[in-house]
């Protein structure tokens, strides 16, 4: 599902944010990325959703080669990708319901279609009652709800999310963390980058370790319900 082959990125000559990474991250898996500020996170997950191109490397998402599409066919790549970003990125002018239906919009599809779909996943979401409001007037768990049923409107078959549980309360955490657990059960492949370690030990999923652009460790769950470490050569 996800492929990088020797990628590497810098922003400045002679800092790289990434170097030499190599991944691979099957269909349906459930993977953790964590390191400090700074490591390479979010580098790594706009390269996921094509914001970015690596300077050297192979990026292969969904057995497409990301280094040879064209800028016109990127969008189309898109449609298969949710994306919660650690800002929100909510449209403050529309409404919740607005929020989350111009996914769907972009695809062409009915309006009555639309709606149907908007409000099954703003009532998964538990939020359902809140359609109508702007994203002011919620709570950060709720916008952060609200960012979550934008990404999974499509019922994408890969779901990124950037630091999702950032600056909510355990009881959010919970209920976030829940989602991906739900949508990762319905098939769909999960990337959560974040620096929350209760929150990767709790959970008991594959974690890659990221430092100053370097895989560090990997740590891959076992049938037992633990995790074994590698360390990066």
């Amino acid at each position: 599902m996800i492929q990088l082959y020797n990628v590497s990125l810098s922003y400045q000559k002679d800092a790289p944010a990434l170097h030499d990474i190599n991944i691979r991250i099957d269909r349906g898996e459930f993977v953790f990325v964590t390191g400090p500020s700074g490591a390479g996170k979010t580098t790594l997950l706009r390269l996921l959703y094509c914001a970015l191109i690596p300077d050297r490397g192979q990026v292969l998402i969904d057995g497409q080669n990301v280094t040879r599409l064209t800028r016109s066919q990127i969008p189309y790549l898109r449609r298969s990708i949710g994306v919660v970003f650690q800002d929100f990125k909510l449209l403050q002018s529309r409404t919740v319901f607005e929020n989350v239906a111009i996914t769907l919009e972009v695809l062409g599809m009915a309006r009555s279609d639309i709606g149907k779909k908007v409000m099954h996943v703003l009532k998964q979401m538990g939020i359902e009652s809140k359609a109508a409001q702007k994203p002011q007037a919620l709570s950060g768990g709720e916008q952060q709800r609200v960012a979550l049923a934008r990404a999974l409107v499509n019922e994408p078959k890969i779901l990124l999310a950037d630091e999702p549980t950032g600056n909510l309360d355990d009881a959010n955490k919970n209920q976030i963390m829940n989602i991906f657990r739900e949508a990762n059960v319905r098939g769909t492949t999960v990337v959560v980058a974040t620096h929350d370690r209760r929150l990767i030990d709790n959970s008991n999923r594959r974690l890659i370790v990221l430092s100053r652009g370097d895989i560090v460790e990997q740590m891959e769950k076992t049938e037992t319900g633990g995790q074994t470490g590698q360390q990066a050569s």
